[in-house]
């Protein structure tokens, strides 16, 4: 007598088959980490979702930021700014970790900023002598001295690009004739926005400085306050020792 057939043996084949074939298929999915998308910042409004989302027409190409831990204060919007300044006029307010872009009625665009060591030590008035779009970044020969190891291989220039420290975009604020060595800029490290960081001037997540840029001419005025630091220049007198270590 032949034994029982099994119940695996009786199972109809396709129909096994076709059980099966989702499991084998998802076996062969990736378990990589996936690079940000605006998509996976649970909690994050799709306005700012769709603000700082992936510009991939840049000359280099540009992720989304991830902004889904930043403290919403830094975030770009329009707020109430009282101000004597004209429109047009940008306000840094480094105390606070804000740039303003004034407007009319009383009104500004306000953008989160890292502020470095450098921007603590200066306030001010200055135009924007230059702009600049994916701009290369020289230290200084300070900062090559402070540190060799670090520096020295960009003696001639970084490149632009993702990892410049520069940005996407770059305003260079003069007096005069006279270049500050004082940027508005934008940043690799955008965790760094709303902080005091070690170096550098004013930092803005890229899609901002971006923004920024697109919106004032070169000759805007620039209004720096700085009301915590006791390393404050009055307006006029001599910036040297306030800016060798700038980028």
């Amino acid at each position: 007598m032949s034994p029982a057939p099994s119940a695996f043996a009786s199972f109809p084949f396709k129909r096994l088959a076709a059980l099966l074939m989702p499991l084998l298929l998802a076996a062969c999915v990736s378990t990589r980490q996936e690079p940000f998308e605006a998509a996976h910042a649970p909690g994050v409004s799709p306005e700012y979702l769709a603000m700082y989302g992936e510009q991939p027409d840049e000359t280099y190409p540009l992720p989304a930021t991830d902004v889904s831990e930043v403290d919403p204060r830094f975030l770009r919007r329009e707020v109430s700014y009282p101000t004597r300044e004209a429109p047009g006029t940008i306000v840094v307010d480094t105390d606070n970790r804000f740039l303003y872009l004034v407007r009319e009625n009383g009104r500004a665009i306000r953008y989160g900023i890292g502020v470095g060591k450098q921007g603590m030590s200066w306030r001010g008035r200055a135009t924007v002598g230059r702009k600049a779009s994916w701009p290369r970044w020289t230290p200084t020969p300070a900062m090559i001295a402070r540190d060799p190891e670090k520096n020295r291989p960009w003696a001639g220039g970084m490149q632009a690009g993702l990892d410049n420290p520069l940005g996407a975009r770059a305003l260079y604020l003069y007096q005069g004739d006279r270049d500050t060595m004082y940027r508005i800029h934008g940043t690799s490290e955008p965790w760094s926005i709303g902080q005091s960081v070690s170096s550098g001037c004013i930092r803005m997540f890229n899609q901002d400085i971006i923004d920024l840029h697109s919106r004032v001419p070169t000759g805007t005025t620039v209004v720096v306050l700085n009301r915590g630091n006791l390393l404050k220049p009055a307006e006029g007198e001599n910036f040297d020792e306030f800016t060798s270590d700038l980028m």
